[in-house]
């Protein structure tokens, strides 16, 4: 496909991307996993999570009209923009106007932990949707490098058609095959990945678990150099089974 679209009107393809991220952790006791959602919090509260958003809208080249934000007791926090592709202009009386592609980014978060396996989990949901030319997949490789990733979902899908100056529908804009293809090699790397895709229905689903599980990356308020080869290895163990189960969607052990 051309870069630049010669189109009738406006460009009103629906773009969307939903981003989840885990990020596990192995506290032993109850205080242990307590202090570590404390600590995710405190790391990823409303107010670094809009920060990350900004750089999310401005990686896009759209512009803010709105902010929501709100931190959650005992735990976890939300924030909405509301964007607008087109260019903005303010009129007498304070008005703004823009043109009708508005769009959204939101953000939420779930720190939990299991009762009984001393695995703390930290997930993120990221939805970014457009309405015209930008595509959100540019902002991949930001929102990875965001937090720490060990499971990541994504699924992007493009709704609706536009028309050419000929009149001929237009259900796609651009060309892409998979997701994989938005994110930095040198990423991927570091993961395995899958691909489930449905081009002829422009869906397309990827999901990515971290290969290599440094152990001491992991464990909270803990060192990993005191304990045993053996307590070593089923700590890991345990990691290894809450990663899978997650990646793979279902209770596996």
């Amino acid at each position: 496909m051309e870069s630049k679209l010669k189109l009738y009107g406006f460009n009103n393809l629906t773009k969307a991307l939903s981003f989840n991220i885990y990020d596990v952790c192995y506290a032993k006791t109850y205080k242990e996993q307590q202090d570590y959602i404390a600590y995710i919090d405190e790391q990823y509260n409303a107010e670094r999570l809009t920060g990350i958003l900004l750089q999310v809208v401005e990686m896009i080249g759209a512009n803010v009209l709105s902010i929501s934000s709100q931190d959650y007791d005992p735990q976890g926090a939300s924030v909405t923009l509301l964007i607008s592709e087109g260019p903005m202009a303010t009129v007498r009386g304070g008005t703004t106007l823009a043109h009708l592609d508005k769009s959204h980014v939101t953000v939420h978060t779930y720190p939990e932990y299991h009762p009984e396996n001393s695995i703390a989990t930290f997930r993120v949901d990221i939805d970014v949707a457009t309405c015209g030319e930008i595509t959100p997949l540019n902002t991949l490789d930001l929102l990875i490098g965001s937090f720490d990733s060990d499971i990541i979902t994504m699924d992007y899908r493009v709704r609706g058609f536009t028309r050419d100056v000929n009149g001929k529908k237009l259900f796609m804009d651009h060309e892409i095959a998979s997701i994989q293809d938005y994110i930095n090699p040198k990423i991927l790397e570091g993961y395995e990945a899958v691909d489930i895709n449905l081009e002829g229905s422009n869906i397309f689903h990827t999901k990515m678990l971290i290969r290599e599980l440094d152990l001491q990356n992991y464990l909270f308020q803990s060192d990993a150099t005191i304990l045993s080869p053996q307590a070593q290895a089923a700590i890991l163990e345990s990691l290894r089974r809450e990663m899978v189960e997650i990646y793979s969607g279902r209770n596996i052990y």
